[in-house]
């Protein structure tokens, strides 16, 4: 069970599935297949016949941003709460089931989603379906397994964030960025929230989210997709339709016009980093092409080590032992658009900030060439080359758009839409949103660098 905070997943993802959609198709392949169940139950089948396993995964369109007032963590806490007992099965024997036939198993929670997976031979396929299907709606949940799972989520809190200095300020610069947005609110939740979750709690969240309707199945792997569908039907189709939901509409976040700074010391940090944050649109609120755009200026910029920043800082100049850029483009509101540095050797911080700032500065002013961004879309293509041998990556291209207003042919198109990006659609991008009087920057220092 892992938190998704950072959504770096979905710059691979979107990557990814540049590769997936433009490799050129096989025999033993074959394109995806959409369907939905009467109860609303939206079920996504991507055939690979290359090799005899299957990856099954539940997305429900449920994420820490869609958390009541002071309810911080409920999402993150009821993922845990999804692998306990329910009126069918004892608590442990779905994890017994999945070991004992050689597969794996897990869930993650992000802002807009939480998933649970398992990969399996074919054969257990329809069997994954029936646990899956039994927790939708039978937990059982007591007094007495809310205090124990919520005391182990408190301690995963103390151990992955309150003990590790880049996630706690990670936390504060998130806090910081967005001013309105539920994006603030870190995935698993102010301790001081935490420590109240209760039974009600859970039982309100896992009647209201907790349905098919507001969930969908991908299903990547050695599998018939009508097979799949009659598998589903058996299985998901007996669950009843839940209450139609409100439309997921969240705080609006205001113009920003401020540059803002955050900044940690800490004796356990050695090596000093920096990271500049700007809101940008997501794939699900950009204008059209202009996601896209952001997507290949990060490439660009810093996607790699034959990216802008990676060349002048590290290459030529050698004052940065590492430096990049990111996008987070899947994402159901506005999101963020980060580029990051720390020095090497007896280089300072503020050189390699100012020669990010440069770096971001330049593409604004000048502009990107034609070559260069065709070289880019090349290398983000390329760079995911083994995309199509791994069916989670598959299954999380196709799951992670879904549940963030996504659809199949949204996943189809991308490639076609970002081989449309011209050159002065990049520059517009980055005039337009990387502004340094309205960014965010973190500053993560060694103790003895604090008045630095």
């Amino acid at each position: 069970m892992t938190l998704n905070t950072r959504g770096l997943r979905a710059a691979f993802l979107a990557g990814a599935l540049a590769f997936a959609a433009q490799a050129p198709a096989r025999a033993d392949e074959a394109e995806a297949k959409d369907f939905l169940l009467e109860n609303g139950l939206e079920v996504v089948v991507i055939p690979d016949h290359r090799a005899p396993i299957v990856t099954h995964m539940v997305w429900y369109k449920i994420g820490s941003a869609d958390e009541p007032p002071g309810k911080s963590g409920i999402a993150h806490f009821f993922e845990h709460l999804m692998f306990k007992a329910t009126s069918n099965h004892a608590a442990g024997e779905f994890d017994r089931a999945v070991a004992d036939i050689g597969g794996s198993n897990n869930a993650f929670t992000s802002y807009d989603y939480t998933a649970f997976h398992e990969t399996v031979p074919p054969s257990a396929l329809e069997e994954m379906m029936g646990f899956e299907a039994d927790r939708m709606r039978n937990l059982v949940l007591t007094d007495d397994v809310i205090k124990t799972e919520r005391d182990v989520i408190l301690e995963e809190r103390r151990s992955r964030i309150d003990n590790d200095p880049q996630a706690v300020l990670d936390e504060e610069v998130d806090a910081t960025l967005w001013q309105n947005q539920p994006y603030r609110i870190p995935v698993i939740g102010w301790m001081q929230e935490m420590e109240q979750l209760n039974r009600e709690d859970a039982k309100a969240f896992y009647d209201t989210f907790y349905r098919p309707n507001n969930a969908v199945v991908i299903v990547a792997g050695d599998v018939d997709p009508d097979a799949v569908k009659a598998m589903a039907e058996r299985t998901y189709g007996k669950v009843a339709r839940g209450p139609d939901l409100r439309p997921r509409i969240r705080p609006v976040e205001p113009e920003q016009n401020t540059k803002r700074t955050v900044t940690l010391t800490d004796a356990r940090v050695s090596v000093p980093s920096f990271s500049t944050q700007w809101v940008v649109p997501s794939y699900h609120t950009a204008k059209p092409g202009e996601a896209e755009a952001l997507d290949l200026l990060a490439e660009i910029l810093g996607g790699d080590n034959r990216s802008r920043l990676y060349q002048q800082l590290v290459v030529k100049q050698g004052i940065a032992s590492g430096a990049g850029a990111f996008f987070q483009g899947t994402m159901l509101d506005a999101t963020n658009f980060t580029v990051y540095g720390s020095p090497r050797g007896d280089a300072k911080l503020s050189e390699v900030e100012a020669a990010v700032d440069a770096e971001v500065a330049r593409i604004a002013k000048d502009g990107v060439t034609g070559d260069e961004l065709e070289r880019a879309k090349t290398r983000y293509v390329r760079s995911m080359v083994f995309a199509r041998d791994k069916q989670d990556d598959m299954a999380n291209m196709y799951g992670s758009t879904l549940a963030t207003g996504g659809n199949v042919k949204d996943v189809e198109e991308w490639p076609d839409r970002i081989r449309k990006v011209t050159a002065a659609e990049v520059k517009a991008a980055a005039a337009r949103y990387l502004v340094l009087n309205r960014s965010t920057t973190g500053y993560l220092l060694p103790q003895q660098q604090a008045g630095n």
